[in-house]
């Protein structure tokens, strides 16, 4: 066969069947134009209008960027229980709205079974036989939507809670070699060490970046009864060593309950507390940190659905 017509002959091979198979795209073109993919966090519903507003400030702040992604659609806010939205009623939302994937993110503090086993059995992920018990008990809807659902992980799995607290133990801090550190948080029966470990880093990074070793920590959830005397106790036992004990809140949003009834009554009961305490009654929002991990983890979890979606249309 002369060179010429061989060559010519190649081409049609290549055009009917490769290198580049252009069905294949098309079809990978298409899918990923059909995808529209919704943004849900979720967070703890508190009773606390304070909370919630810190919870939908985050959201105003994350969402133009989020919205700058060519498939993300919508961002919403959740609140797991006692008010709504709901994260059912937010599903019901994105299923009306025609979303094909809710990538999920929990905007709760390590981990816990509300993360583990909660989360997932609301929106049908898993079917946690406790918690589908206790989310019967406490009336939360339970709701399995058309679209994909995808959860991230919780904040601490970034060292974005080690910086926050850097940064607040550092406004606090007058003399760091008098000072002792004391973290109160919410806490958790089932998770007791991973949350103890949390605290240990998130402590020994503080004390890497200002001298401050001394430390203890309390709760101030349902695993201390709602009580401050654990607040009082941890206190106590850094102002047996130091001369001042700094007491930073590891809340994620103010709650009125926490930061000043719960927290605020456990300093109060400190002797001489005026003078040898200094507390900020704040939280973890607002924090630039935080949002640019909610856009961050978002954006990989934007990737991870384009992605099955490109091998599933394969």
């Amino acid at each position: 066969m002369p060179l010429m017509m061989r060559v010519f002959t190649a081409f049609l091979f290549i055009g009917a069947f490769g290198p580049y198979p252009t069905q294949a795209l098309d079809k990978d073109a298409a899918s990923l134009d059909a995808k529209k993919i919704g943004i849900l966090l979720i967070n703890h519903g508190p009773r606390s209008e304070t909370w919630r507003n810190g919870l939908l400030q985050l959201e105003s702040h994350v969402a133009p960027a989020l919205l700058t992604k060519p498939a993300v659609k919508s961002i919403k806010t959740a609140f797991m229980e006692y008010t709504e939205p709901s994260i059912a009623t937010r599903l019901k939302e994105f299923d009306r709205e025609g979303f094909s994937d809710v990538i999920l993110v929990p905007i709760f503090l390590t981990v816990s079974p509300h993360t583990f086993d909660d989360i997932p059995t609301i929106v049908g992920m898993k079917e946690d036989p406790r918690s589908m018990q206790q989310l019967k008990i406490e009336k939360i809807e339970r709701y399995t939507p058309k679209a994909k659902t995808h959860l991230t992980p919780p904040l601490d799995f970034t060292d974005m809670l080690q910086k926050n607290l850097l940064r607040r133990v550092t406004a606090l801090s007058h003399n760091p070699a008098t000072e002792g550190l004391v973290l109160i948080g919410y806490g958790d029966e089932t998770y007791d060490k991973e949350w103890v470990e949390l605290f240990g880093k998130a402590a020994a990074f503080v004390k890497q970046h200002t001298g401050i070793g001394e430390y203890a920590y309390g709760w101030c959830g349902h695993i201390a009864n709602y009580k401050p005397e654990e607040t009082t106790a941890a206190i106590n036992t850094v102002l047996s060593k130091k001369t001042t004990a700094l007491v930073i809140p590891v809340l994620v949003a103010h709650d009125e309950m926490f930061q000043v009834k719960i927290i605020g009554d456990g300093i109060a009961k400190v002797p001489d507390h005026i003078r040898r305490v200094r507390y900020k009654p704040d939280s973890i929002l607002p924090d630039p940190d935080v949002e640019r991990w909610v856009i961050n983890v978002t954006d990989e979890y934007v990737t991870k659905a384009h992605t099955r979606v490109s091998q599933v249309s394969r």
